[in-house]
């Protein structure tokens, strides 16, 4: 990970990061019951539709994570003038995030 990644604190509303965290443990769950799905020999359908409801939840944390960071982080960046770094951050991530 690059170090520039850590100019400014990442200071978030603590309700935004709970509600974050909440959905990650269900994932977690979530996953949890596909594995025991797959040892168990269930059918493959029955196994893609549970990821896809996997899937489902990890791109609404990520739209979560998202908004989060619109509102917070680059809201931040723009009064303290450093909004370029900030954007090429973002699309730096999404680059990575989305196919």
């Amino acid at each position: 990970m690059n170090d520039h990644h850590h100019n400014h604190p990442h200071v978030h509303d603590e309700a935004s990061l709970r509600q974050i965290a909440n959905r990650l443990s269900r994932i977690e769950g979530h996953i949890r019951g596909v594995k025991t799905m797959v040892n168990e020999g269930r059918s493959c359908p029955d196994i893609l539709i549970q990821l896809a409801a996997v899937r489902g939840g990890i791109d609404r944390v990520a739209r979560l994570i998202l908004d989060e960071h619109l509102s917070e982080c680059i809201s931040r960046a723009a009064s303290q003038g450093n909004i370029d770094i900030e954007i090429e951050e973002l699309k730096a991530a999404l680059d990575r995030f989305l196919p």
